[in-house]
């Protein structure tokens, strides 16, 4: 579980000019319970920390008072730093850092801290500029010679001074620091991995050294992203989505949000989430489609995601029955077991991720039983040959095994042996420096250094990806679990145990050497 860090008097426009109320003052009358903003905030948090750490000005602290984890009082900008930098100096869990005047759903709340990514940052840009007939305006001068600035322009009450790309936090100004052409605001919720914990803390410190060079519009979580990013670690990006969140300085801005968080339907937020967004293309248009409908069922009727797993199982060893017999209609019946088997397949994960019921044994019966249900479906295919006298087919079943299990076992190993494998650094920059000229001219660097050779032909491959045809093309290619059920499905259905196996050892082989390739030229990249 993630430790949190509350930022009870984060700088801003509002901040600085003495209009905003501190969160915990601040009612919510349209909710249940009317609830003050903290006290929401404290409750949605329980879960992940029973006592997070509050920081905020001394002005501010008394409204903060009375609830649950650690205060920490401060007098200036320098203080809060130097109060975040002690907070997170020895974390050894996860950190997940946000202003406390944020009304945010829990949904987001549980998507950001369960990213895999060593830092991510909520984002929002600014719309762009377009022209009358709604074409975007291009700048006149490219990025790359664009001058560093220090934005004064605003977006949802906090300065534009951060630049980002479609997946990371590029650079980050203050009103010390300058950036080339800033286009996002950082939102609030930073969740970050322990192991980044002391560059934090050291950044944070430096940072306090030259509060003097900062300006009271400032904002804290923003700096302390800055201090990571001209420290080298990546933070990655995500937006709102299909999510809400904001933070609220005073009673207009929270009734305004409270009435336009109602117009989110965070449920079905939710159930989208629980369905994996990296699926192939069958899983996708066939299975996914209205699967997680009947996750939802199930979660609401108390099914756990085990219970969904044997359902799944029953529904294999069924199929493998029908298949056994060898006569056409237990080919077809088969065919629709076999489909229906991975469908619950879907399912079982989908309502662990809607319930968020997860634990070892689920995660190990579906990795153990995924195969035991192919590997079945196997043999009744083959003892279906011999009784229908299409001959002896064990030799091909034997192969298709074969084949399916070296690719798993080439997965697998790539897969443990890729997180083994430490990221690319990205270039640090002293927070001394004004200007991101610097860091952009090292990531520049970085960049041209990194599209040459294998590295250069696996970038072409990736970005041949957003064409969707290839995108789809390569999805199916590598011949996943719901391809693999559905040629199973279809093709013993109009044909044979002889013909289903062919297809699945001249598929499966033509992954195998796919999956190959790729894993040879990502471990010499």
């Amino acid at each position: 579980m993630p430790r949190v860090v509350l930022l009870g008097s984060s700088p801003g426009p509002d901040a600085a000019s003495g209009q905003s109320t501190p969160s915990a003052a601040l009612t919510l009358p349209a909710l249940p319970g009317c609830p003050t903003v903290i006290g929401k905030l404290h409750g949605q948090l329980a879960s992940l920390d029973p006592a997070p750490v509050t920081i905020a000005r001394s002005g501010d602290a008394p409204a903060y008072r009375g609830f649950p984890g650690r205060l920490v009082e401060t007098s200036d900008l320098a203080g809060d730093l130097r109060a975040v930098a002690d907070a997170v100096e020895h974390a050894t869990e996860n950190l997940l850092i946000l202003p406390a005047n944020s009304l945010i759903h829990d949904e987001l709340i549980y998507q950001i801290t369960k990213s895999k990514r060593g830092a991510l940052a909520l984002i929002t840009k600014e719309p762009r500029e377009e022209d009358e007939n709604g074409d975007t305006i291009v700048p006149d001068v490219p990025i790359d010679e664009a001058e560093p600035e220090i934005g004064d322009r605003t977006l949802e009450g906090l300065p534009v001074r951060v630049r980002a790309s479609k997946s990371r936090v590029i650079s980050v100004g203050s009103a010390y620091h300058a950036v080339t052409r800033p286009n996002s605001v950082l939102l609030g919720p930073l969740h970050l991995h322990h192991k980044h914990a002391v560059t934090l803390a050291e950044a944070a410190r430096e940072l306090a050294d030259m509060a003097h060079l900062l300006g009271p519009e400032d904002d804290l979580l923003q700096l302390l992203v800055l201090g990571l990013v001209r420290r080298g670690v990546s933070v990655g990006t995500r937006g709102r989505r299909d999510l809400f969140f904001r933070r609220l300085n005073n009673r207009e801005q929270a009734d305004e949000a409270v009435a336009e968080m109602s117009t989110f339907n965070e449920d079905k937020a939710r159930l989208n989430n629980a369905v994996k967004g990296a699926d192939g293309f069958f899983t996708t248009y066939f299975v996914s489609t209205y699967s997680r409908f009947i996750a939802r069922w199930a979660a609401r009727r108390g099914l756990t995601p085990n219970q969904v797993t044997l359902i799944s199982i029953a529904l294999g060893v069924a199929a493998a029955a029908c298949f056994a017999t060898g006569a056409r209609p237990g080919m077809v019946a088969g065919g629709i077991l076999i489909y229906f088997a991975f469908v619950f397949d879907c399912v079982d994960g989908q309502v662990a991720r809607y319930a968020r019921k997860f634990g070892v044994l689920g995660a190990w019966l579906d990795a153990t039983f995924d195969r035991f249900k192919e590997y079945v479906v196997f043999a009744g295919l083959a003892v279906g040959a011999a009784v229908s006298g299409v001959g002896d087919v064990w030799t091909l079943a034997l192969a298709a095994l074969g084949m399916q299990s070296i690719k798993h076992l080439l997965d697998f190993s790539f897969g443990a042996a890729n997180r083994r494998k430490p990221p690319s650094p990205l270039p640090s920059v002293s927070l001394a420096v004004s200007a991101d000229t610097d860091l952009r001219a090292a990531l520049e660097q970085r960049k041209i250094a990194r599209s040459g050779g294998i590295r250069g032909l696996l970038k072409m491959w990736s970005k041949a990806g957003r064409n969707r045809a290839v995108h789809w093309a390569r999805k199916m290619i590598v011949f996943p679990i719901g391809e693999r059920f559905a040629a199973i499905a279809i093709v013993s259905a109009f044909f044979d145990a002889r013909v289903t196996f062919l297809t699945l050892i001249i598929w499966g082989g033509i992954a195998t050497a796919y999956s190959l390739t790729g894993r040879l030229m990502r471990s010499l990249a």
